[in-house]
């Protein structure tokens, strides 16, 4: 004979993602040398899904690049503060065509990124987001990076970012 309680006493594998590992990450992210922090929900980078919690500080530098093979899209959906996501022109020296704001609770809090879409991402304060995308993942060609941005850790990288915060539609940011 079964007891009722027992019955409700079953428990999942389900794995939790909550507000202290969201904290944790923060942290993580502010005492990084590149001010971001990301937890891998994917097992490994052979995963035909790669799936990651991020967290970033507002100066952190995300280099404008694009994913370049056919089927690598790239999804994000922000689930603390707010993050900004830049879309560049193909065919100019860095010009900004799209700029969309992704808020938590807000008009808009995802967007999907198709391949070989020049992008970076901003923030003016801290965020937590997440970002699924078609594995496996190879560090090697995952992405193309623009050549009018400056690369990650150059004199140039504090300039350039405040340019991107501040850009608008329309607007040329290429340095190089």
């Amino acid at each position: 004979m079964s007891n009722k309680n027992q019955s409700n006493a079953h428990h999942t594998n389900a794995t939790r993602f909550d507000k202290t590992l969201f904290e944790t990450l923060k942290f993580q992210a502010e005492t990084n040398e590149r001010r971001r922090a990301h937890f891998n929900v994917h097992k490994t980078y052979q995963d035909v899904v790669q799936r990651l919690f991020i967290a970033m500080m507002p100066d952190s530098y995300v280099r404008p690049h694009r994913h370049i093979q056919p089927h690598k899209w790239e999804f994000f959906m922000v689930l603390e503060g707010e993050l900004d996501i830049l879309f560049f022109d193909d065919e100019s020296e860095g010009q900004l065509v799209e700029r969309i704001t992704l808020k938590a609770g807000g008009e808009t809090s995802g967007v999907e990124i198709p391949p070989n879409v020049w992008h970076a991402t901003v923030c003016h304060s801290p965020v937590v987001f997440m970002e699924v995308k078609q594995g496996p993942y190879k560090a090697t060609d995952d992405k193309g990076f623009a050549p009018w941005s400056p690369e990650e850790g150059s004199h140039l990288v504090p300039q350039f970012l405040n340019a991107l915060k501040r850009a608008e539609e329309g607007d040329f940011v290429g340095v190089l």
